[in-house]
């Protein structure tokens, strides 16, 4: 199997913010991760990236809040968005 596109979206949220959504089934996990999905969740404010999910390759799951960066519990594809949009609100 190779990796499957699950969601691409842009989604504009004023003049100057948009979140930015990737999500990938892949065949088997990401070092670092125990599941099947690759993904990077961004929050963009004047060409800024001020919020990121994601789980690059030898990192796992986590998230980055401005310069910080912190494990993320990572339970299902429908929590990892929610948890995202909730981050996004408190923004």
């Amino acid at each position: 199997m190779k990796a499957v596109l699950l969601q691409r979206s842009r989604v504009k949220l004023g003049a100057n913010r948009f979140a930015d959504i990737l999500i990938w089934q892949v065949p088997t996990p990401v070092p670092g991760s125990v599941h099947c999905f690759k993904y990077r969740l961004a929050l963009v404010v004047d060409e800024t990236c001020v919020l990121r999910y994601d789980n690059e390759a030898g990192k796992g799951d986590h998230k980055h809040c401005g310069v910080c960066e912190v494990p993320y519990r990572f339970t299902a594809l429908d929590q990892l968005v929610d948890d995202f949009w909730a981050d996004v609100a408190g923004v």
